[in-house]
């Protein structure tokens, strides 16, 4: 089995590595361009990559006002490396390994709500609202 090493060095992250997967695999991203990622990624509050041999096979990166709350996004891992517990990893090292333990977290997900669910992650309540992105909202009439 791989030796897979998790790390939130920014200056790890192969850029290239996220535009392939989040342009082409990632149903919640295929919207954005090149230059969105890399604004996205630069601009990320935390970012945390998982890699074996200096390859970039997973990837995760939070948005947050540093205090009490952060936002998990991008969060995947190459489908050859899937089964290694990679996402988890990634999670744990994002939302319960670093400065942002003790925040609330929130995400969008279609597809991996057991994985999140392992964190304490859970279906909002009512006192949370949401204004979609621009593109699922349809014209406002």
């Amino acid at each position: 089995m791989a030796e897979y090493e998790v790390s939130d060095d920014p200056d790890r992250v192969d850029l290239d590595a996220v535009w392939a997967f989040v342009s082409t695999e990632a149903y919640w991203g295929r919207y954005r361009t090149r230059e969105d990622v890399e604004k996205q990624v630069r601009g990320a509050w935390r970012v945390v990559g998982a890699y074996v041999d200096d390859a970039q096979v997973g990837f995760c990166r939070a948005v947050s006002d540093g205090v009490a709350l952060a936002y998990l996004a991008d969060v995947y891992v190459l489908p050859a490396h899937r089964g290694h517990g990679l996402g988890r990893r990634l999670v744990h090292a994002m939302v319960a390994d670093g400065p942002g333990v003790g925040f609330r977290w929130l995400l969008h997900t279609s597809d991996a709500h057991d994985l999140y669910r392992q964190f304490g992650f859970r279906e909002p309540d009512t006192s949370v609202m949401e204004l979609p992105h621009a593109t699922s909202r349809g014209s406002a009439s």
